[in-house]
This record gives structure tokens, sequence and C-alpha cells, in this order.
């Protein structure tokens, strides 16, 4: 039984490494193209890690240089995406109490931690910045922004790894059904590329370090996938109740129809087939739809052997073989929190557009993976729901549902 309603997306809002908007996004995803580079700092030649897949724009450069000062590139990025994603939504008028806003983040602002504690270890405490702590605050990205958009109705931060934006979408749901609000901006945000961080997942065997063409290293399915390639960026989407929506004469990309959170409680790493197919018979539950109602399927599929056959194995399980799935950490990489709502992006899209983006580098599709992954070209087709799925570290697991 559905909760209480559907929730109307009317605003989209993105940054990654395929463009500065959501937009060149959206684009760079039907065209296959790939946001994955050689890394070319100085400080990454002694890693063994060699690509990543950073943004295709310093969001510093596209704010008042007194303003990007005081935030770390994570609230940077959230704030450029939250404004795209309201301005698209035509800035809805909303009383501040009623407003509210919801930013997920897997490491917060993990930059300034570790450049501000290289600046006390090297220069003493009179050279931090006095900006620090709310610079390196997770809750940061959605403070900044609630006071950005003068949101009242709370301003809240999920921090549940790979799966944090994804879940700031759920929560941003059940706000609205629950009464408390009439508007969220929801979504997430991550700027973590650092030698610490990279070295770190490398050090856990989680990302690729090949060192061939960078374009070619992610790949989700494929059987020569090796790990994930580490990426930044933001989405962010505006969610109303239907009923102010309407009264404003809004236009809506599709509908939030469903979603769910669990917990595998099984491992601090692994995937779970199991707690994963269980998060989307749920959410299909409360989007009141049966599986084959669901035409699409944006899988997490980070690109790593285990966590891409338990997705699969999950995905033939609830939803069976019929969907077309895609895999776009192919091209963007895996912005972490952030990949939640970049993944519900194209998912929406995809039913809006009739398009479904095809997962590159998928050359020779794993045979234990009994899917219909969309590969080669993006595929043309009517749907009428999309499931997109999100998976963190801990055991997160985010399962969402949205109709055209």
């Amino acid at each position: 039984m559905t909760r209480n309603g559907r929730v109307l997306v009317t605003g989209v809002g993105a940054m990654t490494p395929l463009g500065a908007d959501a937009p060149s996004s959206w684009s760079g995803l039907l065209d296959g193209k790939s946001g994955v580079r050689f890394l070319e700092e100085e400080w990454a030649a002694d890693l063994p890690v060699h690509v990543a897949a950073g943004l295709t724009v310093d969001p510093a450069s596209l704010l008042p240089r007194a303003e990007a000062r005081r935030l770390d590139r994570g609230e940077q990025v959230a704030i450029l995406s939250a404004r795209e994603a309201w301005q698209d939504a035509g800035a809805p008028q909303v009383e501040p109490d009623r407003l509210a806003v919801v930013i997920g983040t897997g490491t917060g602002g993990v930059l300034t931690t570790l450049g501000q504690d290289d600046v006390f270890e090297r220069a003493g405490i009179r050279r931090l910045s006095p900006f620090a702590v709310p610079m390196l605050m997770p809750n940061g990205p959605a403070a900044w922004v609630s006071m950005d958009l003068g949101a009242k109705g709370g301003a809240r931060t999920p921090v549940s790894a790979c799966a944090s934006g994804a879940e700031a979408l759920a929560l941003g749901q059940d706000l609205i059904r629950s009464g408390r609000a009439d508007v969220v901006v929801a979504g997430g945000v991550e700027a973590c590329l650092h030698p610490f961080t990279i070295a770190a997942f490398a050090q856990m065997k989680a990302l690729s370090t090949q060192s061939v063409d960078p374009e070619t290293v992610s790949r989700p399915f494929d059987v020569k996938r090796s790990g994930f390639v580490m990426g930044e960026g933001a989405g962010m989407m505006v969610l109303e109740r239907t009923g102010f929506a309407r009264a404003r004469g809004a236009r809506a990309y599709g509908t939030l129809a469903g979603s769910a959170v669990s917990s595998s409680a099984n491992h601090i790493t692994a995937s779970d087939a199991e707690g994963q197919a269980f998060t989307m018979e749920l959410a299909l539950r409360d989007a009141g739809l049966a599986p084959a109602d669901i035409g699409v399927v944006h899988a997490h599929a980070t690109s790593t052997d285990s966590g891409d056959l338990a997705e699969a194995e999950a995905i033939g399980r609830v939803i069976g073989s019929h969907a077309a799935v895609t895999a776009t950490k192919s091209m963007t990489g895996h912005m972490m929190g952030a990949s939640g709502t970049v993944g519900a992006m194209a998912a929406l899209f995809a039913l809006k557009d009739g398009t479904v983006p095809a997962t590159r580098n998928l050359d020779e599709l794993d045979p234990r993976v009994e899917l219909d992954v969309v590969r080669g070209e993006r595929r043309a087709g009517q749907w009428s729901a999309a499931l997109a799925n999100s998976f963190g570290f801990g055991g997160h697991n985010v399962s969402l549902v949205f109709t055209k």
C-alpha cells in the first residue's frame, strides 16, 4: 500500500564529469561520452590509480570570489546545482517553513579537512582558515542551500555512503507525504578527489588500477571490469506536493512514485543481493506497481565484480529480464554521494524523452548477468515507470520508482 500519493519532480540541476548543468550532462549520457581522464596532478604520480572523473568546470569560477572562498568544493557544487534546479522549477513561491532541503554526501568536506590538516601541521594554528569548520561539516551543503533559498522547513543530511543522494530523495518524498513540506530541494554531492581518498579506496581494492585509455576503464557488467573510477559532482531535484505544483501551474518531469530504504546488516563493504532485492520489492509496493510495470532500470553498477553480480541477481529476481537496464557510471565514474541523484535523473529523463542511454564499454556482457543491458546505441521506446538503485558501504540500500 502506498504511503500517501505521488510527488512531482519539477526541477533538476546537476554538475557532473560530463557537463556543468543537467542538460549537458544528460546530453553527454545519450551521446555515450566519457568524463574519465588521466590524473595529471603532480600528487598522483606515485598512486596506483591513474584515472578519475573530475568536473568539466571549476565550480569556484562560477561563483563570486568572496562566496567561493568560504565554501568547500562540495558546497560550491551543491549550491550551483541547487540554484539550477530551483530556477528550472520556476522558483516556486512557497512559505519558508514549508520549504525544506535534504542533501546527502558520503564524505562531507573531506578536501577541507585534509587540506587544513596539512596547513596546521606545516604552519600551525594561526594559519588555519576561520571558515574551516563550516567548510568541513557534512551538513554544510544542506545548510548553505537552505540559507540561499530561505528554506526554514529543515536542512537535513543523510550520510549513507554511495546511497546518500538517493536516500535524500526518499527523505524528501517522506517530508512531503507526511505533510511537513510543500516543496523540498533534495539531492547528493561529492567532491573528494584527493591523494588520500584515492589511495584509501585503492588499498581496499575497490578502484581500477588500469592505465590504458581512461575512457575505457569504467565498464559495468563487462567481463573485463576491474573496479570503479572515482568521480565528483552533484545532482539536485525539486520535489513538490502534487496539489501545490498544480495550483501554481508548474511543469513536471514526472513523479517520484515510490521509494524504499533498508540496511542489509550483513557486511561493512560487501554487496548483498538479498538486501537489494528486498529494497526493490518495498519500493515497488510503495509505488503500487508490479515488476512488469518497470520498463527501465538505472543500475547502481559501479564496475566491481561482486557488486555488479549481486545487483544483477537482485534485479533479475525482482524485476525480471524484460526491463532495459542502463549503467551510466560507465561514463561519469562513481560520484559517490552524488551518484544516486544523477542516476535518478537519468531514469526520470529516460521516461520523459523515451530514450535510454547505452552502457559504455560493455564489449562482452558477463554471462552471469542475465539482464537486457542497453549497449552499443541508446534505445528509444515508451515506458511508463523506471527503477533507480543506489547501494553504499555499510549495507545501505535505496531504490526509487519514477513514473511518467
